[in-house]
């Protein structure tokens, strides 16, 4: 069993460090939140290893990845309690030992990896640093149609992922030389790797942004679509994720797109706003495709020329009665959802 202090230390993580999913995480079941921050500690541990901006040698971090893989895998002994506590979820609940062999191939493919040619090239790194933390999830929750589930699963967890690469194009090639939009999109805007690392901005790179902007929304499309298929009381938190993950494309659209003098971000009062804003709908309408468009920042039906989809956050949006009353359902909220 999962001691206290295991879980104390991987929440501690989550919460430094996932702002953003720790919000979702604190509305899942017991059961699920704990079990998820054991997870999210172990992602973190391995990409912290690959995203030291002073780190070690390429060689010394692909053999502390290999520490953590054959310690995750029960190989070896460890006295870590994030990767100790892992190890008892994984034989638990039967994560594959594939799962965790391509999260780590994926973290290793960081090491030199600084640019990839085409979007398959990069759909091959998501399918071990983010569709296998899909997969992890998913064998966690064993829902009754599992593999119905799964497509879903693969396809939210690579929207989760690139909307990470679009909203961190700034910090990922000032600290680490990594550019995550395909090479082939961005020639195809004549945008030259050398003016994303100038930073500099220009209405080619908008609209190479905007390119994979949509095509990440088809992933949450795919993947929201799933959602009906896992357990009842999971539902709500995985609709608060995306919700709150694909809110970057709110802000990214309102800065037209750039993304390189600064970092897009979401205020703790706009991530817990939009936490009461989809709770509220999801009191009346469980179902999860519904609320997410009503509260959300992608468009149900993006050719129709419509713009009629989530009215999000915006406080200027609210009647003085209606904010007042949401202010008072946040202020109760808070507790719960950063405790």
């Amino acid at each position: 069993m999962v001691e206290r202090t295991q879980l104390t230390a991987s929440k501690e993580i989550q919460r430094r460090t996932g702002k953003t999913f720790h919000v979702a995480t604190r509305v899942l079941p017991q059961w699920m939140r704990e079990a998820t921050y054991v997870l999210y500690a172990l992602f973190r541990m391995a990409d912290e290893v690959v995203d030291s901006t002073d780190g070690p040698p390429p060689e010394e971090q692909r053999a502390e990845l290999e520490r953590i893989r054959a310690a995750a895998l029960g190989e070896a002994a460890t006295d870590d309690p994030v990767l100790t506590a892992f190890c008892e979820l994984r034989e638990r609940y039967g994560i594959p030992d594939e799962e965790v062999e391509v999260f780590i191939d994926a973290m290793a493919m960081d090491v030199e990896a600084t640019d990839y040619e085409t979007y398959a090239d990069l759909r091959t790194y998501l399918r071990g640093s983010s569709v296998a933390v899909g997969y992890m999830m998913l064998e966690l929750m064993d829902p009754p149609q599992a593999e119905t589930a799964r497509p879903h699963a693969k396809a939210l967890g690579e929207a989760f992922q690139l909307t990470n690469f679009l909203r961190d194009v700034r910090e990922d090639v000032l600290d680490y030389d990594r550019v995550y939009l395909p090479r082939e999109t961005l020639e195809r805007h004549d945008v030259a790797r050398q003016e994303i690392e100038r930073l500099s901005f220009s209405p080619r790179f908008a609209d190479a942004m905007a390119d994979e902007m949509a095509r990440t929304e088809d992933r949450y499309r795919e993947g929201v679509a799933g959602i009906q298929y896992l357990p009842e009381d999971c539902q709500f938190g995985v609709v608060l994720a995306a919700v709150l993950y694909a809110e970057h494309h709110r802000r990214i659209r309102e800065r037209g797109f750039d993304v390189l003098s600064e970092r897009p971000t979401l205020t703790m009062t706009r991530r817990l706003t939009l936490a009461a804003r989809t709770w509220l709908r999801w009191q009346v309408q469980r179902d999860p495709e519904a609320v997410f468009y009503a509260v959300g920042a992608i468009d149900p039906n993006p050719n129709d020329g419509s713009d009629e989809f989530g009215d999000g956050p915006s406080p200027e949006s609210v009647t003085r009665p209606a904010r007042k009353a949401l202010d008072q359902l946040i202020s109760a909220v808070r507790p719960r959802l950063w405790g």
